[in-house]
């Protein structure tokens, strides 16, 4: 026993650790695997959760970013609240706010009471209903002769042998925007035989809110309409007999009237043609020759939205010439002299026409300047085209984010803007404005300043405001859907900028502190979200995602659309342009925080920065071009070529061909090889100095007619450019690629004047320049407007001929600040 226990003694130790580890081996295997796992249980479960926070934080991050862009900017809106109403701006309550029709006004209210002309001259097959602006309508020529943006407005339209006249005239008085009317006048142009009987349409319409109530004579004859609107309180409509001519004899008419619930303002055309009927007969007294016409009658309604307002409508038929005048009372205006039509309506109209054309040449000066009459009519034309096209808009943007799947409302708005052309674009663009601006802002400061307000409080808490704005109903009805989302990415060239440095002299302190928050929010979101790939470079946002699909992937967030870039787009492009415009932002804001004594310095380091010439060089020069340029993934070898379509399915005819991009060499870093518009702006924003060795070349390009130069204006890309006038795809004319633009040439005028007046080597060249391409401009335009009767989007480089969209008096109607030499 005592050699048994020192046995054990002797190899106690090791024998008991191994006797645990297999005890324990055996209990675990006695209770199964699920102990065992314990740990990597614990493990997987903080991964789980680690993994889970890390969703839910980028889930919240994604939620926050789609929440932010579509919460308002969060300092105090730069216009005030109620500063647009009746009691705070009756003077512009009411106007002619609604550019998308032929002649119309409403008020800048959210659900406003709008009125309307339409007109069809009558024919066996129905005619041709006019409301709205549409190129398809193929008028002669319409547009405002004069306007001044306030209480008066005489428009001209043309259709075939029938000339119209639209006039209105308003009168202060009350608390709701006072009185206006409206003189309609019909007359025949060179039409042989007896003239075809014309329908007058006159209506008014509620959306959503208001009451109407007609009061008729004989049962078809609408005579008034009165009613009352939120803030309009209640009021008078009165429509007055015809007359003969400009006279006031009265004249032979027939009468209909039309009592329909209306399914939207952007379907009152519909509501309207569909309920003519051709039962009627025109029979005019003395034995004239009774004839059938077209007429509203009964209304059955509309497939789509239910009713949401009313339309009360009076047609007038009568054989030209004749006219019709209409009469708007304020129930709130007391002690008017007596109804503004006749003879007072005559004479009110002959005192704004008067007063408009004094004012007209105290601002521009162009009979000082020996302007002829026609040319000082097509000035005054181009600015009142302008101004009549300004509109107000309430509704939402449909805006989308990279972070978010589906697209989303934006908060309810409203904008008061000027529009780029009636027909085509009825509606706000941003970087149009800042162009509008312009000549608005030397017309009428205070007006613009609101203007450039109402964009600013467009603003979202990010700083970003969309580049076009389709707010209600009837702007969205204009627009193709896959046109209608705004891309939170996209930016917008700052032009506003270019009418708040116009403005800023004069600009009232509090106007400016308002703005001041708004200017620095946006300025910081163009620093943080369109930084390029260097400090100090810059890169739009937002180009043509398939570029397979494109001989030159588009750039719409430029402006220049598709104006030649980097042919493969990556982070690593520097585009110029947007460059320049940040310089030009950190010296306007510069200028506005000095004028505020708020602190300066950032913006006046980003200014120096931006402007250095040396670094410019450095960054956008390229020596093989001879030109400033862009800078990117590019390849000088591409075209498009058709691609034969695969075999169709049996019974099924055969697919078009198709033109699709080919690249014969591989894209590699290096400048873009496009002399052009993108090459000027060191010289348009007046970055170079005026003694920069590189300021020689800038004048060459622009003076060559082998690149920029023709007798119309500086084309937008060189002859001698690869891409000249070539087509973007096989549905894309070229548009940035060689026809002349006149907001471009305007700001090559501008700088031109500035470096004529400045010390330096080339100041009598600028001169020279500045007047040759000042002529060439302003005889183009002037002609192809007395040839056509329009101002157009752009010009062709080759013949002059106006191109695009028209009538397109917005930013083409800067040609009145060139006349003026207003920069």
């Amino acid at each position: 026993m005592a050699g048994e226990r020192r046995r054990r003694g002797g190899e106690g130790p090791r024998e008991r650790t191994r006797e645990r580890g297999a005890r324990r081996e055996r209990e675990q295997q006695q209770r199964g695997p699920g102990r065992g796992r314990t740990a990597l249980v614990v493990a997987a479960a903080a991964a789980a959760l680690a993994l889970g926070l890390a969703a839910a934080a980028a889930e919240w991050n994604r939620w926050s970013a789609a929440a932010r862009l579509v919460t308002p900017h969060p300092a105090p809106p730069a216009l005030p609240p109620g500063s647009t109403g009746p009691l705070a701006s009756p003077h512009r309550f009411w106007g002619t706010y609604r550019p998308h029709v032929y002649f119309g006004m409403k008020t800048r209210s959210p659900r406003a009471l709008v009125t309307g002309l339409m007109w069809l001259q009558q024919s066996e097959g129905g005619g041709s209903l006019r409301h709205t602006c549409e190129q398809s309508d193929g008028l002669s020529r319409y547009g405002w002769l004069m306007h001044d943006g306030e209480n008066f407005g005489v428009q001209e339209i043309e259709d075939g042998e029938l000339l119209l006249k639209t006039e209105f005239v308003k009168r202060p008085g009350g608390e709701h925007g006072g009185d206006w009317s409206w003189r309609v006048t019909a007359r025949m142009e060179g039409a042989a035989g007896p003239a075809p009987l014309l329908s007058l349409f006159f209506y008014v319409a509620t959306d959503g809110q208001g009451t109407l109530e007609p009061h008729l004579e004989n049962r078809t004859r609408l005579a008034a309409v009165t009613g009352t609107a939120e803030e309009l309180g209640r009021f008078t409509l009165t429509f007055l007999r015809p007359t003969a001519g400009s006279g006031e004899d009265p004249k032979y008419a027939s009468y209909n009237y039309l009592d329909a619930a209306s399914p939207g303002l952007q379907r009152l055309t519909e509501v309207v043609r569909s309920s003519l009927s051709n039962r009627f007969v025109f029979t005019p007294p003395g034995g004239g020759p009774r004839r059938r016409f077209f007429a509203v009658d009964a209304f059955r309604g509309l497939p789509g939205e239910p009713p949401r307002g009313r339309l009360l409508l009076h047609q007038v038929t009568l054989e030209p010439p004749g006219t019709v005048e209409v009469t708007f009372e304020s129930g709130s205006a007391a002690g008017r002299p007596g109804r503004l039509a006749g003879r007072a309506l005559s004479a009110a109209l002959a005192q704004h026409a008067a007063a408009f054309e004094r004012r007209f040449e105290e601002t521009f000066g162009l009979g000082r300047k020996g302007f002829p009459p026609p040319q000082r009519r097509f000035a005054q034309a181009a600015l009142s085209d302008l101004l009549g096209g300004m509109g107000y808009f309430h509704g939402r943007s449909l805006v989308q984010s990279p972070l978010q799947e589906r697209p989303v409302p934006a908060p309810e708005a409203a904008l008061f803007t000027a529009v780029p052309s009636r027909s085509f674009f009825p509606r706000g663009f941003l970087w149009d404005e800042g162009f509008h601006q312009l000549l608005l802002a030397r017309w009428d400061p205070a007006l613009s300043r609101e203007v450039i307000a109402h964009w600013l409080d467009l603003m979202n808490a990010e700083g970003w405001i969309p580049r076009e704005q389709i707010l209600g109903e009837e702007a969205r009805a204009r627009v193709p859907p896959e046109f209608l989302l705004q891309s939170s990415e996209t930016a917008n060239p700052p032009t506003l900028l270019l009418a708040l440095q116009r403005l800023l002299p004069a600009a009232p302190p509090p106007y400016l502190r308002r703005l001041f928050p708004r200017l620095r929010a946006w300025y910081d979101w163009y620093n943080r979200t369109q930084a390029g790939p260097l400090p100090l470079t810059f890169r739009w946002r937002g180009r043509d995602p398939q570029p397979e699909r494109f001989l030159n992937p588009k750039t719409l967030a430029s402006g220049l659309d598709d104006y030649p870039r980097a042919s493969h787009p990556s982070p690593e492009e520097r585009h110029l342009d947007l460059r320049c415009w940040m310089a030009l932002a950190s010296r306007v804001l510069r200028e506005v925080a000095e004028r505020l004594g708020e602190p300066a310095g950032p913006y006046r380091e980003m200014e120096q920065a931006l402007s250095d010439n040396g670094l410019l060089e450095r960054l956008h020069w390229a020596p093989e071009l001879g030109a400033f340029a862009d800078y990117g993934n590019h390849s000088a070898a591409v075209g498009l070529r058709w691609q034969r379509a695969a075999p169709a399915a049996p019974g099924q005819p055969p697919p078009a061909p198709r033109l699709v991009r080919e690249v014969r060499e591989a894209p590699r870093p290096r400048f873009v090889g496009a002399l052009g518009y993108v090459s000027l702006f060191p010289l348009l924003l007046q970055l170079l100095r005026p003694d920069s060795p590189r300021l020689p070349a800038v004048l060459d390009a622009m003076r060559s007619e082998r690149q920029l130069w023709t007798p119309f204006g500086l084309r937008s890309l060189a002859r001698d450019s690869p891409l000249y006038m070539q087509r973007n795809t096989q549905h894309d004319p070229p548009y940035w690629r060689g026809p002349v633009w006149v907001n471009i040439n305007y700001l090559a005028l501008r700088a031109l004047h500035g470096y004529a007046g400045a010390e330096g080597p080339q100041r009598e060249r600028a001169a020279e320049l500045y007047r040759e391409l000042r002529q060439n401009l302003v005889a183009n335009l002037y002609r192809q407007y007395a040839e056509s009767g329009f101002l157009w989007e752009h010009y062709s480089d080759s013949t002059g001929r106006g191109q695009g969209c028209r009538p397109f008096a917005g930013w083409s109607a800067l040609v009145v600040l060139v006349m003026a030499e207003d920069y």
